[in-house]
Parts: structure tokens; sequence; C-alpha cells
């Protein structure tokens, strides 16, 4: 049978314009935007020609920061963890040596331990003063085998009375972007950097960010995501342990112990200022590329 590339190009492109269109309405983008985005999108390349270059800006884990890294990578000796005894750490990349030669960054393997361990291991935390005031503990959901997954910052105030991540105003956005790329939210898997929330919704303190962050990394090497989406600034530099900003990493894919991670904005920014709704679909774009072509075949 003869495939006619022209023909399957098209289709390729009204359908990529179809997603485009019910992105923006259902983030209600006014028709005059989307018109713009759709008369300036190029073309879609075939598959063939798609291919995603990723720019692996993977930074030195400081001295300072070493221990903020916790995870249960395979063959790695076990470094006690203040607050959460017996539980290895996730080494820090290794520097130059003296003839220099760089080593590979040592990657996470999926652990032993299930979810339900760490939250047990977790109980009623009081390892940081977030706890005098929380309603509930707001532990990561969704699929506990799933090939993608999104981080926050921390819960909010509707988080924290539900007991339950991106519930409020911004996770309901957050849902509909999870929708626009073809995925269901219970298919996903949703967390926070930290767990309790801080007064007023204040960025949590590095002291904070150290008791609670070890956690979710071995949440991380429990299910060991491919691709996991850093939400907002604060997620963003308190996970990959980075100095630039969100502005200039986001869209560009990071490698963390060797697990992608696309930095984009937080939903409760895009609240602020929809104008950014269009990076972030382009951000998304490249994490379902990526998860397609990764995908294994159905039987």
């Amino acid at each position: 049978m003869t495939i006619d590339p022209v023909a399957d190009e098209l289709r390729s492109l009204i359908k990529q314009t179809a997603e485009q269109v019910a992105y923006f309405q259902e983030l209600g983008v006014s028709g005059i935007a989307v018109e713009n985005v759709l008369t300036t999108e190029k073309p879609r390349q075939p598959r063939s020609e798609r291919a995603v270059k990723w720019a692996a800006t993977v930074p030195a884990t400081s001295q300072r920061d070493s221990h903020h890294d916790r995870s249960t990578p395979s063959g790695v000796p076990a470094q006690v963890t203040p607050g959460i005894p017996g539980k290895p750490s996730l080494p820090s990349f290794p520097q130059d040596d003296f003839f220099g030669v760089v080593p590979q960054p040592v990657e996470i393997s999926r652990s032993g331990e299930s979810v339900e361990q760490i939250w047990a291991d977790l109980r009623d935390c009081i390892r940081c003063p977030l706890h005098e005031r929380r309603t509930h503990i707001v532990h990561t959901e969704g699929n506990l085998t799933a090939r993608l997954m999104f981080v926050g910052e921390a819960p909010g105030a509707d988080e924290d009375m539900q007991a339950r991540p991106f519930v409020g105003r911004a996770g309901q956005l957050l849902t509909k972007i999870i929708e626009s790329i073809g995925f269901k939210r219970e298919e996903v898997l949703i967390g926070n950097i930290n767990r309790c929330r801080p007064p007023g919704n204040r960025p949590p303190t590095p002291a904070e960010v150290a008791m609670c962050k070890p956690f979710l990394l071995r949440e991380i090497a429990s299910v060991r995501p491919q691709v996991i989406v850093v939400l907002g600034n604060t997620a963003m530099k308190n996970l990959l342990d980075v100095r630039e900003g969100i502005t200039k990493l986001r869209g560009i894919f990071q490698d963390y112990h060797g697990i992608k991670i696309m930095p984009t904005f937080h939903p409760a920014y895009l609240l602020r200022d929809p104008s950014k709704k269009r990076e972030t679909w382009e951000d998304l774009k490249k994490v379902r590329s990526y998860l397609d072509s990764t995908a294994k075949p159905e039987n």
C-alpha cells in the first residue's frame, strides 16, 4: 500500500491545530489570541525530522546543598539523613578529577520501597515548623506507575483543607493542561516539594525544603517516572539546586540523575499572566513528543 506523505502531513497539521484551539479555549484565551498563535505557528515537521535535542545542563551539587538530595539509588553507600534514619542519600555529581575526567552521574534506580512505606516513615511529621499551622499533610497523588509527574512548590489553602495537591483554581487549570496533552489527571502523578502549607503561601525556607524534599526524592525513586514537569521558579530551584530562573530554563529539558525534567510556569502564575499560556503549551508539547517517542508499542 502506498502512503502519501503530503496527506499524512496535512492530517498531522489539522490535528495539531485542533488540539491548540481546544487547549486555548479551555484556558480562556480570546479568539484573537488563538488566531495569532495559529497564524504564527510554524508547520510541523514529519516525526522522522522532529528529533528532540535535549539541552542537558546538569549542575554540580555544591557541598552546601549536597545534604538536601535523598533517595535510594542502587550501588550507593547509605548516608544517614537527619530525621530519616537509615535512608540513603543521592550522591553529589562528581567534579573534574586530577586528570580532567568527568565520570557519568549516578542515575536514580527504581527503589524497592513502596510509596505507602515512605508515607509511613513520614508519619505525622513534625520535622519542621510548618506542622504547627497545617490542617493536613498533603501527599503526592495519582498513578504510582506513571510515566509523567508534576511537581509544585507547596500546598495552598484549598490543598491544606482537602489534603490533596492542586485542587484550587491553579489545580483546576493544571488539570486542563494535563488533559490538553492527552492525559487524564488520574493517569499522572502530582506532588509538591513540601507537604505542609507555609503561612500566607510564602515560599518554603531552605530548612523546610531540606526536611521535606528527601521524601519526594524517595517517591521518585519508587515510581521512576520518565518525565517530571516542575512547576514554577521556587519548585524548580529547590528540586534542581540551580541558580537560574524559570524564564531562562523553562522549555529546556534538564537531566536530573537520569530523569528528564521540564521546567515550566506554575498554573497560579498563568492565572495572573495569561499571556504565558502559549509558552507553557509549547513546553508541554515537548513533553508529549518525548513520551510519544519513548512509548512502547501496544501488542
